[in-house]
């Protein structure tokens, strides 16, 4: 198919620069030709023509050099003709050369730097704007699926509850432990640090107690389930929507929300408050641990102290927003599933921008919690 070797002949009369092609100008030929093509010196010449009429064989690649070369002489003034090029080739240089053009266009376009940041950051708020609009209808598709499983509770698949129970609960337990212990113990060890300097050390208990129960214990189990549990739901129910699996079970009269969502969902309100309870625990241990060692002092009276600071309120302000946050990482991680087009690119792209968009508004509820709790003074 190759044909013969690709060649090119150039010479120069009367300021008229002429190159000739032949040969077969394909992908596994034209190496040297592009080191030609490169090194070419059009000095003198006024105009040029580019002769294809030899050409033997010809694919994107020959394409590309042609059209690279005359923009290349285009841009010293000369102005070049391409001649002898066969009918059947034409088609895929106009390919080439609208390409080449849409690309310089993107790279080369001048702006002005403020307004097209300004345009883009109006894109960004739109998109935003849309992408909330979306995943809050989402949220009312879920709200009237429980309802529908609220009239009738055989519509909730107790199969995969208890599936997405182990997955996201008993299996994440090791890992949300641990790093809740050595969260306890970072912060133990710089609290009594801190504290020192004002001979305050034994109130490191008091710090850790309450930062565990009512902030990190929760938000750092929201994030690693937001990690770990959310993007799974995205990357299955997208690989399943690449598969055409969801498309087949509208076509047999299954609803995808009742199948694959509302288990997840429930699932995960089950399990976050576990996981945050024992992150709870692993975390105040971390930190006991860090003060034996630290404050010299005993279990016995980290557990003393710890009791006269905390409460039940510091417990339950912590665990009320455990189902808050597995809501919101539950539907972020099903919506963008359910959202991902016919490409394993879209499954890895959507997986992302599920943990992203779950994480911010996790932190983004627990923001909103802490002022309406701080007015509360709860």
């Amino acid at each position: 198919m190759d044909g013969d070797a690709a060649w090119l002949r150039t010479s120069t009369e009367n300021g008229r620069l002429t190159l000739t092609a032949g040969g077969a100008w394909t992908v596994q030929q034209v190496t040297h030709i592009d080191r030609e093509l490169t090194a070419l010196s059009p000095d003198g010449a006024r105009n040029a023509v580019f002769d294809l009429s030899q050409l033997t064989a010809f694919d994107t690649a020959g394409a590309w050099l042609v059209d690279r070369t005359t923009h290349k002489l285009g841009d010293r003034g000369i102005e070049t003709e391409v001649i002898g090029l066969a009918d059947d080739y034409r088609p895929l240089v106009r390919v080439v050369e609208t390409a080449t053009d849409a690309a310089e266009d993107t790279v080369r376009q001048p702006g002005n730097y403020w307004l097209d940041m300004l345009a883009r950051v109006g894109r960004t708020t739109e998109e935003a704007y849309r992408e909330g609009g979306a995943l809050l209808s989402f949220f009312g598709m879920t709200v009237l699926g429980f309802f529908a499983v609220l009239r009738n509770p055989r519509k909730l698949r107790m199969v995969a509850l208890i599936n997405q129970v182990e997955q996201t609960g008993l299996n994440a337990i090791p890992i949300v432990c641990l790093l809740s212990f050595l969260i306890g113990v970072v912060i133990a060890f710089v609290g009594a640090d801190q504290l020192r300097r004002f001979g305050a050390e034994i109130f490191t208990v008091n710090l850790l107690g309450v930062i565990m129960l009512r902030e990190i214990g929760v938000l750092l189990t929201s994030i690693m389930v937001a990690g770990r549990s959310g993007s799974a739901f995205t990357a299955q129910i997208g690989t399943m929507q690449v598969n055409e699996e969801v498309d087949a079970m509208r076509t047999l009269g299954l609803s995808p929300m009742d199948i694959l969502v509302l288990p997840r969902i429930c699932g995960l309100l089950i399990t976050l408050p576990i996981l945050s309870f024992l992150s709870n625990v692993a975390g105040l241990l971390g930190g006991a641990l860090m003060a034996t060692m630290v404050l010299d002092v005993t279990f016995g009276q980290f557990m003393r102290q710890l009791e006269t600071v905390l409460t039940l309120s510091h417990f339950f302000v912590g665990m009320v927003k455990a189902p808050v946050f597995a809501y919101i990482i539950a539907i972020v991680g099903c919506y963008e599933g359910l959202r991902v087009t016919g490409s394993a690119e879209s499954v890895g792209k959507m997986t992302t921008k599920s943990v992203v968009t779950s994480i911010f508004l996790v932190i983004i509820a627990n923001a909103i919690f802490s002022v309406v709790f701080s007015t509360l003074r709860v």
